[in-house]
């Protein structure tokens, strides 16, 4: 006789447009259901200031910047919360302001916290490369670093560590790039 296993419906995204208003954030990976706790100051702090520098960016040369609570909505089981996501110009044609996102974006950044790092390095990760999200940045703000992934294939490949006074380039954006430091000094 074979061992009795636990059966677990997936969750969908309707699924969460349904529930009730409880103030949590939620992420889907196939499915699963992940509660997001709210972020730390020193958090959003570096999300701010990274979401001000790549909407001087859109200022300049275009595309669309869109940082958290947001749903970026991949499949109707796999749906994330991304940091910050960046469509390059062109693609804003593709979202509707009106209606949650349904497409890929570009550039998405998750900056580390305790609670969710180990999901942003793995899980996230994977679900991003999975959808095609051309481009992946981690920031680390007790390393102080800024790690640039670029979609090889199916699977990301770092291609910049930028710490302290370096700077971090974007592989798709070529004229963008910020400095390590300026992300995290207080």
């Amino acid at each position: 006789m074979s061992p009795v296993s636990v059966v677990r419906p997936r969750v969908s995204y309707l699924d969460l447009e349904r529930a009730p208003e409880d103030g949590r954030r939620y992420e889907l990976y196939d499915g699963e259901v992940f509660v997001v706790p709210a972020p730390l100051p020193l958090h959003q702090l570096i999300v701010h200031r990274l979401a001000d520098a790549l909407e001087t960016h859109r200022q300049e040369h275009g595309g669309l910047v869109f940082f958290s609570p947001l749903d970026i909505i991949f499949s109707e089981f796999d749906v994330a919360q991304p940091d910050i996501v960046f469509f390059e110009r062109g693609r804003e044609r593709l979202i509707d302001l009106r209606k949650p996102i349904r497409v890929s974006p570009d550039l998405a950044v998750e900056v580390l916290s305790p609670s969710t790092a180990a999901t942003d390095r793995g899980k996230k990760m994977q679900l991003f490369a999975r959808y095609g999200v051309r481009e992946y940045w981690l920031v680390d703000p007790d390393a102080r670093t800024l790690e640039v992934y670029r979609l090889a294939g199916d699977a990301y490949r770092l291609v910049q560590s930028a710490a302290d006074s370096d700077t971090a380039r974007s592989i798709i954006l070529p004229e963008f790039s910020v400095s390590a430091r300026a992300l995290s000094d207080s």
